[in-house]
């Protein structure tokens, strides 16, 4: 098992892509905090995958709730080796009705919870001084802008430039900072996006997304399980030379 003894905290893992992480990671040894908002939600979660994981109730836009969920998360593990950043909101408007409260909203989750919570890991792998692996999890949207996802895209743009920056950085304490970019994930998170869609392109629901998956390169819709390979082997020791890279995971949409 390639993550055998290591201990990780993955937010936004109540479902979707963080909880498919979750549960691929404890298969491979690694013991597990899943994080999110939603007390009732993660608990379930946890429960599901067995006593390898931990449910942390966390607010990745309040720094009190960050502090006290990585406090909790490493009491219970002992430590703290790796970090997935997957928390993150959608939202898609013209930009003459992007409301400040929406922008402020979808930043705060997608970089401002990116960034704080990479500096809480930070610093506990640093004064632990055996480094570690943090992932961010970015986006196609944060390569190249979007007519109607202005925000969203701005946000994971963000994440990929403070990959970079996180990256070069850290490197210096053993922590290699990555992240991963998908393209379309299947899920239930795509109702809000396909709803998106629908209000302001007039399409019918369903519609958008049967398009979006038919133009991607290979075929189809990523599922949250085509992400884990690249999930796994970033927080291994195979990825100690790769540092500040975002990686597209992504069926052929971007080609680097």
């Amino acid at each position: 098992m390639r993550l055998e003894g290591k201990t990780a905290l993955i937010t936004g893992a109540a479902r979707g892509i963080g909880l498919a992480f979750a549960k691929a990671y404890v298969d491979e040894g690694a013991t597990v905090a899943l994080a999110d908002i939603n007390e009732d939600a993660v608990q379930a979660a946890a429960k599901s995958i067995g006593p390898k994981a931990v449910a942390i109730q966390m607010d990745v836009t309040r720094q009190d709730s960050i502090d006290a969920g990585f406090n909790k998360a490493i009491s219970a593990m002992g430590k703290l080796d790796i970090l997935i950043n997957n928390a993150a909101l959608f939202t898609a408007a013209p930009i003459a009705e992007i409301a400040r409260a929406d922008y402020d909203r979808v930043f705060a989750v997608n970089t401002a919870g990116t960034f704080f919570c990479t500096q809480a890991a930070a610093r506990h792998m640093i004064e632990r001084g055996e480094g570690g692996k943090i992932i961010n999890m970015a986006s196609q949207a944060g390569r190249r802008g979007e007519s109607l996802v202005a925000v969203y895209c701005a946000t994971k743009a963000a994440v990929i430039s403070f990959t970079q920056s996180a990256g070069l950085n850290l490197i210096k304490h053993g922590i290699n900072v990555n992240a991963i970019a998908p393209g379309v994930v299947d899920g239930e998170h795509w109702d809000v996006v396909d709803a998106h869609f629908a209000k302001y392109e007039g399409r019918k629901p369903g519609e958008k997304k049967r398009i979006v998956g038919e133009s991607v390169p290979i075929g189809r819709m990523a599922s949250p399980s085509d992400l884990i390979g690249t999930a796994i082997f970033l927080a291994t020791k195979e990825a100690d030379y790769i540092v500040a890279q975002t990686f597209g995971v992504d069926g052929g949409n971007w080609l680097a």
